[in-house]
């Protein structure tokens, strides 16, 4: 039986009929979810990841990931399920403006029931339905933000490239160093394809917005972007835990790890998180 170095509790939810059960078959099985039904209450995964980067390189965490239910009738029982959990992908799709808008409701309610320190991943599925993404937006959706700010910045300006005024640009160039993506497009944004409702500059501009750990573009049907999806989150999780976990020691309230040890099967503990 497979053992394990640190646990988690993550926890999917959305609008109904997102993709939110084919991306948990699609991380667990690797299939894809062909005649999905609405999850009735929750349902539950599990998944060995490994730790890839930091001092706990090389070491597994086990996530416990529950599927709730996207309908506002299992709201109140999805709720319980928020308790102790380190993470969550809040999910749309992005072919449905309405499932993007609904994610401010399920964000409050995050936040209301959920853990106070509680990483949030944005996450836009569906990508299968939608055409090819180019340039920054391709880099966005794959989750690579630094890359595309990177580019922003060695774009020239509208200024440079009409051979604007000598002092303007040395103005620009002074603010250079301080370009982040927030000063890309991020509006409300029109996509030369029909399918798309959501582009990932505006799904990023709301997630920075919230504070929420990023965005990244998921297929479950083509397995794209899944595990990076759930990397992502499991490395932010564990890096704000053990942050928090070291933060408690330096000031002496915590004696050890073994404070936050849980019983792990095959007689191994594992840490949260």
């Amino acid at each position: 039986m497979a053992s394990w170095d640190f646990i988690q509790k993550q926890i999917l939810l959305g609008e109904a009929s997102t993709g939110k059960s084919s991306l948990l078959v699609r991380l667990t099985d690797d299939r894809f979810l062909t005649n999905s039904e609405p999850t009735i209450g929750v349902e539950f995964g599990s998944r060995l990841v490994t730790l890839t980067e930091g001092k706990d390189e090389g070491k597994k965490v086990k996530l416990q990931i529950w599927d709730t239910a996207g309908q506002e009738s299992f709201r109140s029982i999805t709720r319980s399920y928020y308790r102790g959990a380190g993470g969550a992908l809040l999910i749309f799709d992005i072919t449905s403006r309405p499932s993007f808008i609904a994610c401010r409701s399920w964000l409050a309610d995050l936040r209301a029931w959920g853990e106070e320190d509680l990483v949030i991943l944005l996450v836009g599925n569906k990508g299968d339905l939608c055409a090819p993404l180019e340039g920054n937006e391709a880099r966005l959706a794959r989750g690579e933000v630094e890359e595309a700010e990177e580019e922003a910045e060695a774009a020239p300006t509208p200024a440079a490239a009409e051979g604007g005024d000598d002092d303007e640009e040395e103005g620009e160039q002074d603010e250079e160093a301080d370009t982040t993506l927030t000063s890309l497009p991020t509006t409300t944004t029109t996509s030369s394809d029909p399918s798309r409702a959501i582009l990932p500059s505006e799904a990023l501009s709301w997630a920075r917005e919230e504070g929420l750990a990023g965005y990244v573009e998921t297929s479950a049907k083509s397995g794209s972007g899944v595990e990076a999806a759930f990397d992502k989150l499991t490395r932010e999780v564990h890096r704000r835990h053990q942050a928090g976990l070291a933060a408690r020691r330096g000031a002496g309230n915590a004696g050890g790890s073994g404070a936050f040890s849980l019983g792990g099967a095959a007689g191994r503990s594992g840490k949260c998180c």
